[in-house]
């Protein structure tokens, strides 16, 4: 079944259950008492905590449950109490900088006194703009908010110990309750008056440099980074650090982790730069959708797969890595099984069984009574089986295995060592530095492409075997020099090379095949995805 058809059925199955557009979906306020609220109107300062409820409009009867899911529909109910914000005393004072959020979060960008910047990200979300416009003043959007009770709103709250434990930079988010008609927002407190919101670190720039990311020298963005990466032969991705970060993602089940979710601390070491990940937006942790009849159709394998739960087990890791897929591709194309199989166990040592007690607790009280020791177990167990998570994982990523060079000019070298290894090294000609080195296994990995990107590249294939791993070269802009003195006995030709034809000296085997065309479209590489 395509995917077309799939979301056609999904569709049937939404009109036959859903019935009219709700008009007034979201509640008019998050306040549990009323009089809190009047309270707040006539005295802003009397009140300094209160009692909320993140998302009672998600409450839904038996017949809806059992289509639609149960969800986190409980905990989106749950009172809470939490501190009331106040733009003059939080954080020892706050001003605005900007307003933020991406598709689905109403969000702030706040500074304090030394210029250190917070978000204040909206707890509930609104999924409004993610539909085309033909769509929004349907059902469907009705569907769409409904299934945010799907995430549990309190699950970033966790993840601090866990991951300070692991040794992954990280944000302590924080509980805030914005008052009604606070005028400290100024243009912008229609948006935020009467909500909910999590207040955190913001680690953007240079103001954010912290004693805990050590020598730093800057913050940037994943476009910034890969920019770097491609322009210049001397910027790096700690491809450990980012893959230690990724267990960590799928030990707590964070399935959208996509090039936007990451910032990066840059560090000097002698004449390279090194790029170091800053996971942030951690709104689908713990993620249970497929509790539901229609939501466990959605997320079969023909629909939209990567809408996973949160389980004892890892039944799907594929899921668990379809957002980040393109940056899992650029920034993870060195690390080994061996050097995955590693990081799992070091994880599995620092997040102890006390860690994640002390994470969890973090929950409020009425949230810990309802989902506290079911998360708790799920992520012992998950620790538990990391290594399995991991290996699964590495396969994923083995089966297909980009290796990228730079603006600047590069030399490309595979040696088919024998009919199950092939050795990837790549030098940049700058000095003749190896900066990409890897041995492949044919039993793992069905095809190796090469990008040259601009400049004039070298690229040298040897080594005569009766079968071998595939090869892709994309020379890409500059005069390009392909030499293939390499043979592969058995399943037809195995390196093939796509370039223009003016420009690149193509020297063939008897293994290669020509793809050369005279369109510049040919060798292009995304360096972005955004």
């Amino acid at each position: 079944m395509n995917i077309r058809l799939g979301h056609l059925i999904l569709i049937a199955l939404a009109l036959l259950f859903t019935g009219c557009v709700r008009k007034n979906f979201y509640a008019k306020t998050p306040l549990v008492n009323p009089e809190v609220r009047q309270k707040l109107e006539q005295n802003p300062q009397s009140v300094d905590s209160v009692v909320v409820q993140a998302g009672r409009h998600y409450k839904r009867g038996f017949l809806h449950r059992i289509f639609w899911g149960k969800h986190y529909r409980p905990v989106w109910a749950a009172p809470a109490k939490v501190p009331v914000f106040d733009m003059d005393t939080t954080k020892g004072g706050l001003e605005i900088e900007k307003l933020g959020g991406g598709y689905q979060t109403t969000s702030l960008t706040l500074k304090d006194k030394n210029g250190f910047t917070y978000a204040l990200r909206s707890v509930d979300k609104d999924p409004e703009l993610v539909l085309p416009k033909v769509w929004r003043n349907t059902f469907v959007l009705n569907i769409l908010r409904d299934q945010i009770s799907a995430i549990n709103p309190y699950g970033a709250l966790a993840l601090p110990p866990m991951a300070k434990a692991a040794g992954i930079p990280h944000s302590s988010p924080e509980l805030v309750y914005v008052r009604p008609n606070d005028s400290s927002f100024g243009e912008y407190e229609d948006k935020f008056s009467d909500k909910l919101f999590t207040i955190e670190e913001k680690y953007n720039d240079k103001r954010a440099l912290t004693p805990e990311l050590g020598d730093a020298i800057d913050i940037v963005n994943s476009s910034e980074v890969l920019n770097k990466r491609y322009e210049e032969d001397n910027h790096f991705i700690d491809q450990l650090a980012f893959a230690k970060a990724r267990l960590f993602d799928i030990l707590i089940h964070d399935w959208d982790r996509h090039e936007g979710q990451w910032e990066w601390a840059e560090y000097e070491n002698k004449k390279n730069h090194i790029y170091r990940p800053i996971p942030k937006d951690r709104d689908n942790v713990f993620y249970r959708f497929q509790d539901g009849t229609i939501p466990w159709i959605f997320s079969r394998n023909w629909a939209i797969r990567k809408f996973e739960s949160f389980d004892d087990e890892y039944n799907d890791i594929y899921a668990l890595m379809i957002n980040s897929k393109f940056l899992d591709e650029r920034a993870l194309s060195q690390v080994t099984r061996a050097q995955f199989d590693s990081l799992a166990k070091e994880l599995q040592t620092s997040i102890t069984d006390d860690v994640i007690a002390r994470g969890v607790q973090n929950f409020p009280d009425s949230v810990y009574s309802l989902v506290g020791e079911s998360t708790q177990r799920k992520l012992i167990n998950r620790r538990n089986k990391l290594h399995e998570a991991a290996d699964k994982a590495y396969e994923i990523l083995a089966k297909e295995v980009l290796v990228v060079g730079t603006d600047l000019e590069d030399e490309f070298e595979v040696n088919r060592l024998d009919d199950e290894k092939t050795e990837v090294i790549v030098k940049r000609k700058s000095d003749d530095n190896v900066i990409y080195r890897r041995t492949f296994y044919r039993s793992e990995t069905d095809l190796i492409t090469l990008h040259g990107l601009a400049e004039d590249d070298e690229f040298k294939i040897s080594g005569k075997v009766n079968e071998g791993i595939k090869i892709e070269i994309y020379g890409g802009r500059g005069e390009d020099e392909i030499k293939d003195e390499s043979e592969v006995k058995r399943g037809g030709k195995k390196t093939w090379v796509y370039d223009t034809k003016r420009g690149t000296e193509l020297e063939a085997g008897p293994t290669t095949k020509d793809k050369r065309k005279n369109d510049v479209r040919l060798h292009a590489f995304d360096r972005e995805g955004f």
